[in-house]
């Protein structure tokens, strides 16, 4: 037996797990890491399966190639010969738009999905780049970029610090604080309550979190824009404001919110007006507070507005950039992502819908339209890594339907599952236990200043390859160098680009450098570790990977500090509360001010046992309190004459459903979990336990206007007993 530490990968809360291992590799315990200081200790029941997870007989071990209706092993080589022709043939004879590529959600939980995923797309240099950040985040990028210049500026709630927590559309008792990394968010919310502060929770469902607040409001799906445009209004017209940024924009704000009385958005929101007003006053009046927002409020309509609005009222009550409200995150590693170019969007638009580009992707919500569609530019190949999008996407039967007809699909994925049937070749990463691990991107959101790496437990077995290798070969193959070209020269060359930029650039203290000698005092296994090596001993904090490695259990790098100045690069040099984007955005929720609403709409559920769609394999996370079943209020219930099972019906599709009758959602909210609805043959857990695929209601024609993210809450539906 062996001890090994690492950190979680599953979700966004970055836990350190301690592992007890066999000799021969096998994971028998998995327990939190007590010295972790971050976690501390704590671990939820997805980390305490990452053993399970690990071991999963049903993973493919080998590169897979469809011949008809049959799936045989290969050799990698023989795989990667098969990816270069078909990939090479689409691109030649319909050009590199003619490539699609999607990266999904756990490609930012690895080292090798954050390290290749920019030169990946440069050199494919095609405008069809999809990935999940536009099925769940992206109105944070826009708001942000469009308010500060950088849409990676992504200011987190100082949890530990704060008196006053407003909880909007998130769950973070079950999701542990999604772009928001807080392990163990429970005890921190019981410190803050042990230490006088208060939590208040909106949601339209009275989730764990909601059940455990101070209090809980409910609120109508997608009208959170409306709920938050009346807390400005009450600040700004009671002159409870404390504004300590410099900013644009106070003036037009001003007009923009004098129609959103409490009593206007009391009617459309459902939260009564006096209580509008007086969240809105205990935000003013607290020492200090926060407002947080994820998932509910995003994956809705007027997302990036709601997104936006949360930053307006921090900022208006003097809790932004500041100890105790929202804070920003310094990273230990040099924050490549940064580009210093204030943010736009719409440097080109999707071929069908016309819709803009952000962040060099478009809308993952007009895939289909893109494979379907003749034309110049039509989809004909996907490149889809760690995605299962006929689960995960907006309308994904559509998408189940659109695959087939792509000329080569190549999928990175260790299963079989309803997206990668579909594939020519499945290229399968190593173990979790056999890859480095790094979370470059996590810690960016993290609510304490902390570092951690988890080096490789279990070596390579024969015949795999490494997930860096898997990406560089695949990044090379869309260059044109072909099957047998070495992942080394790749690996070198984003590794020169980094360091160029860091000896290049003026305010850097590695400015004049000697790149070569910098170059040859890296340290790492791979190009992943070389490359973390490279941005720690160029970040802020004199690290290295040798400090880290040292350091098994994590360093604590102290709590948040103000830093909002140093990542301001609008060109005003101000933020920027009224950028003209949003505010045309706001007249379009002025006209649903008057709109009659439908009088049932569908919300999602998080799921403790759950992560999208890929952890309903493990055994020991299926079943009891993590089922697929349709959550209805016990008025609606008897009213409706609902039986044990419900069809439900949306502009995109049609559902037969369990129903649960449960008092947690509210009247006119039916609520159902996202991820489910397996078929995939190579997956024997999941099949057993099926569920149905709420994306067969979620409509892909309708998406935040601003961001492009496809619209999973407040889905307008119908519902009759079975």
């Amino acid at each position: 037996m062996r001890t090994a530490y690492r950190t979680c990968p599953i979700c966004d809360a970055v836990c350190g797990l301690r592992l007890t291992l066999t000799d021969a590799g096998r994971v028998t315990s998995v327990k939190g890491d007590a010295e972790d200081p971050f976690s501390k200790g704590y671990i939820c029941p997805k980390g305490a399966s990452l053993g399970r997870l690990d071991e999963d007989p049903d993973r493919l071990r080998r590169p897979m190639i469809r011949e008809g209706d049959r799936w045989r092993e290969a050799t990698w080589e023989e795989a990667f010969q098969a990816v270069d022709r078909g990939l090479t043939r689409v691109a030649e004879t319909y050009g590199r738009d003619a490539v699609a590529v999607y990266f999904g959600n756990p490609t930012y939980h690895t080292m090798a999905g954050f390290m290749y995923r920019e030169a990946m797309t440069r050199t494919l240099n095609s405008r069809n780049t999809y990935s999940a950040s536009t099925i769940d985040q992206m109105p944070k990028h826009v708001s942000t970029g469009f308010m500060f210049g950088d849409p990676f500026a992504i200011a987190v709630p100082d949890v530990d610090r704060t008196d006053y927590l407003l909880v909007i559309g998130a769950n973070p008792l079950e999701s542990h604080g999604s772009l928001c990394a807080a392990p163990d968010f429970p005890a921190r919310l019981k410190a803050l309550r042990e230490r006088g502060g208060k939590v208040v929770v909106v949601d339209p469902r009275r989730t764990r979190t909601a059940a455990f607040a101070d209090e809980h409001l409910f609120v109508r799906p997608g009208t959170d824009a409306y709920l938050l445009f009346g807390i400005v209004h009450t600040l700004l017209d009671e002159d409870l404001t404390t504004i300590d940024v410099d900013v644009n924009g106070l003036e037009e704000l001003r007009d923009l919110a004098a129609e959103f009385t409490p009593d206007e958005v009391a009617r459309v929101c459902g939260v009564p007006a006096e209580q509008v007003v007086r969240l809105a006053r205990e935000l003013a009046a607290a020492p200090t507070a926060a407002v947080y927002t994820r998932i509910g409020t995003s994956t809705a309509e007027f997302g990036t507005l709601a997104q936006w609005l949360v930053d307006v009222v921090n900022i208006l009550t003097g809790n932004f950039d500041r100890p105790g409200g929202v804070m920003f995150t310094r990273t230990a590693a040099l924050e490549i992502f940064r580009t210093g170019q204030p943010f736009d969007t719409g440097r080109w638009h999707s071929r069908v819908r016309g819709l803009p580009e952000v962040l060099g992707e478009v809308p993952v919500a007009t895939l289909a339209d893109e494979i379907e569609t003749p034309g110049t530019g039509q989809v004909r190949a996907l490149v889809s890594i760690a995605g299962n999008l006929v689960l995960s996407a907006p309308n994904g039967p559509r998408l189940d339907r659109a695959l087939p007809g792509l000329d080569f699909m190549v999928c990175v994925d260790p299963y079989l599952n309803e997206t990668t049937r579909h594939a020519d070749v499945i290229l399968p990463p190593p173990r979790i236990t056999q890859m480095p691990h790094y979370d470059f991107l996590l810690l960016i959101v993290t609510v304490r200043n902390y570092t951690r790496f988890s080096p490789q437990i279990l070596p390579l077995e024969p015949g795999q390859l490494s997930e860096a290798e898997i990406m560089a070969k695949l990044t090379l193959i869309l260059a044109g160098q072909g099957p047998d070209a070495a992942p080394a020269a790749l690996d070198d060359m984003i590794l020169e680009q980094i360091l160029r930029g860091a000896t290049e650039a003026p305010d850097s203290p590695y400015a004049g450098q000697d790149v070569a000698e910098l170059r040859a005092g890296l340290d790492g296994d791979s190009g992943p570790e070389l490359l973390l090596d490279a941005m720690l001993k160029l970040g802020p904090y004199d690290l290295s990977l040798a400090t880290l490695r040292a350091n098994p259990h994590g360093i604590d790098l102290g709590p948040l500090e103000p830093r909002l100045k140093e990542l301001l690069i609008t060109p005003s040099g101000r933020v920027e509360l009224t950028p003209p984007k949003i505010v045309a955005d706001v007249l379009r929720l002025c006209e649903h001010f008057a709109g009659p609403g439908p009088e049932f709409l569908l919300i999602g559920r998080r799921q403790l046992r759950s992560n999208n769609s890929w952890l309903h394999n493990t055994p020991s996370l299926v079943g009891g309190s993590n089922r697929c079943v349709l959550h209805v209020n016990p008025a609606d219930v008897a009213r409706l004459g609902l039986g044990e099972t419900a069809v439900v019906r949306s502009a995109a599709g049609e559902l037969t459903v369990p129903v649960e009758a449960t008092d947690q959602v509210m009247p006119g909210v039916v609520s159902l979990p996202h991820g489910w609805g397996h078929q995939g043959s190579g997956q024997r857990v999941a099949a057993a336990h099926p569920g149905v695929n709420a994306n067969a209601l979620t409509d892909e024609s309708l998406v935040d206007a601003l961001s492009g993210n496809a619209v999973f809450n407040g889905v307008p539906i119908t519902i009759h007993p079975a």
